[in-house]
């Protein structure tokens, strides 16, 4: 997941040395740009990142120097190195985007209960007696 704030070029720069660096030590399976996507939650102030996802196979010094690599790094937000089945199909990218920043979810849209906080809409104003019931004979 990289950092939205460089320009796509800046991003597109940090992906293809990664890339670079596992078609040296090993070999590109795949090879997915999702985009921009809303984050889960903020990590270091971003609620988005640019997307990426690397299948490859290599040697474990490679994922040593990818691990290194990654961490130091400027314009990595997270990154995560799973060891995989072979025989296990390929991710494909979600279909739909998140949301836009600020654009409302369904559960947004639905009317929302008002409350009121002043005394005379809150039902604290006397009401009418009500009348007791007649006894029973």
């Amino acid at each position: 997941m990289l950092d939205p704030g460089p320009d796509e070029a800046g991003r597109d720069a940090l992906a293809q040395d990664v890339k670079s660096r596992i078609e040296g030590k090993g070999t590109l399976e795949q090879e997915n740009k999702w985009g921009l996507r809303k984050l889960a939650y903020e990590i270091g102030q971003r609620n988005e990142a640019d997307y990426r996802w690397y299948r490859f196979r290599g040697p474990s010094e490679l994922l040593d120097e990818l691990n290194h690599n990654l961490k130091i790094a400027d314009g990595v937000l997270r990154f995560r190195v799973f060891k995989v089945d072979p025989e296990t199909p390929a991710m494909v990218p979600p279909a739909v985007a998140a949301p836009a920043p600020g654009a409302s979810r369904e559960r947004d849209q639905a009317p929302r209960p008002t409350v009121s906080t002043r005394e005379e809409d809150s039902g604290a104003a006397e009401a009418p007696p009500e009348e007791s019931p007649a006894p029973a004979e």
